[in-house]
């Protein structure tokens, strides 16, 4: 890490030291200080009133043990947490992730991340981030419905419509929403809107499934059509083959590309005649296979083990919408040989650091995550809105407003940049952009 301004060199320091053993947390708050430094050249009352001490501490973090018995009657213990990182323009907004991987570090990036990308939607919300390592691969139905349960009756005690609205993320789809949304109506006694991301039948929004695909192919276009070009007959590598994945490819192909990826964690198909997109969906949404069963009913599809590989696959546009830090310093390299032009962040954070740098020292565009995927949580923002109206907007009207919300994004974080000194890195716009809002609105407040 290396700071030109000695101040933020020395909330760096802090924010290290407070936080050991965290480095998906030390890589965003680096991140997005190295970022700030034009600004405060600007605006020393940022420095001044300590509002970006107060911003790198999250204001609350729950952490709890979640029992739950498995189908054998054996009593199984897992951990819970939901970081209630900001909410200064809002109540705290963000997913729960459910997969062996979470400890409280992961969830801390995620809702310090969280914190900006909501700011930048132009949407009334806060930051948070949620979860457990509990893994629902492998579960039956009765034992993830168990656990979920046991998850929100902890959970239930810490959020509301205007306190803070979870929503789903990795291992957390309509299923598990399901079953929590459940248990705090059980829990609460009443119908709100505390959750996001909830069936049609019981206060979801359409367009939330595909939203975050969706939005992250209106963003890319408005970028690519800044420079004089467009999603139109481009070849498209995606990583992922949950929702994001899915739904950015079916966008993608609707703007005229070819994908010609999909990958889980084993591996990933290539198709050079483009994904079958009913084909893929069948398979994952449907049947919840592995991706390697797509090869086997394509004849010209190649399966191949290990997930880095898909991005030495040829292509002009890349969209990583697995996991994060899944494209590394070779990754990059690969991609920027192969003649790749644009790199479009679904997932949260996939870029190493390294491969981010290689991106804008190479000139390719880059849409980073906290800009461009934020398209599940400015959805799950008007599934709140529809909620408190008591009434659901069409799909022509929810699809309309995301990609409003993404090319509004796409232009504060594009104008930022070039207002800093920094025209098209949109790393820095995003992050100036974000932060504008959040601290004038906590210098706003006082100290609190």
């Amino acid at each position: 890490m290396s700071f030109k301004n000695s101040y933020l060199a020395s909330v760096m320091e802090a924010v290290v030291a407070r936080n050991p053993h965290e480095p998906e947390f030390h890589q965003a708050v680096s991140e997005v200080l190295e970022s700030l430094e034009p600004i405060l050249e600007r605006k020393p009352a940022y420095q001044e009133s300590g509002v970006i001490e107060m911003l790198v501490e999250p204001e609350r973090i729950i952490k709890f043990r979640v029992p739950w018995v498995d189908d054998s009657g054996k009593v199984r213990v897992n951990r819970g947490y939901r970081v209630q990182f900001n909410s200064a323009i809002g109540p705290y907004k963000g997913g729960l992730r459910f997969h062996p991987s979470v400890y409280e570090g992961i969830i801390k990036f995620l809702g310090f991340e969280q914190v900006f990308k909501n700011s930048l939607t132009g949407l009334p919300i806060g930051g948070a981030k949620g979860g457990s390592d509990f893994d629902p691969k492998g579960k039956s139905n009765a034992e993830i419905m168990r656990f979920c349960q046991s998850f929100m009756t902890e959970l239930a005690k810490h959020i509301g419509a205007n306190t803070d609205v979870p929503a789903g993320d990795i291992g957390v789809g309509s299923r598990e929403v399901g079953y929590m949304f459940g248990q705090y109506k059980r829990l609460s006694n009443e119908y709100t809107g505390a959750l996001t991301g909830k069936g049609l039948n019981y206060g979801g929004s359409l367009v939330r499934t595909e939203a975050t695909g969706y939005g992250l192919c209106y963003f890319v276009e408005e970028m690519l059509k800044d420079n004089s070009t467009s999603m139109e007959g481009k070849t498209v590598v995606v990583s992922g083959s949950g929702n994001v994945a899915i739904y950015a490819t079916e966008k993608a192909i609707e703007l005229g590309a070819k994908v010609v990826t999909a990958s889980d964690s084993n591996g990933y198909v290539y198709d050079p005649d483009g994904i079958d997109l009913a084909l893929l969906k069948k398979i994952k949404l449907q049947e919840r296979k592995r991706i390697k069963e797509y090869a086997k009913e394509r004849p010209n599809a190649v399966y191949a083990e290990g997930c880095s590989g898909v991005w030495g696959v040829p292509c002009e546009i890349a969209l990583p919408c697995a996991t994060q830090n899944e494209i590394d310093a070779e990754s990059a390299k690969k991609l920027i040989e192969n003649g790749c032009i644009a790199v479009g962040e679904g997932a949260n954070m996939p870029s190493t650091k390294e491969a981010v740098k290689l991106f804008l020292e190479s000139d390719i565009m880059f849409a980073p995550a906290k800009a461009a995927n934020a398209g599940g949580v400015s959805i799950s923002a008007l599934e709140m809105s529809q909620n408190s109206q008591r009434y659901n907007w069409s799909f022509e009207k929810v699809d309309h407003m995301l990609q409003k919300i993404m090319v509004d994004i796409y232009k504060k974080s594009s104008e930022a940049a070039k207002e800093y000194g920094y025209e098209g890195n949109l790393v820095v716009g995003a992050n100036i952009a974000g932060f504008i809002k959040v601290a004038d609105t906590m210098m706003a407040y006082g100290v609190v």
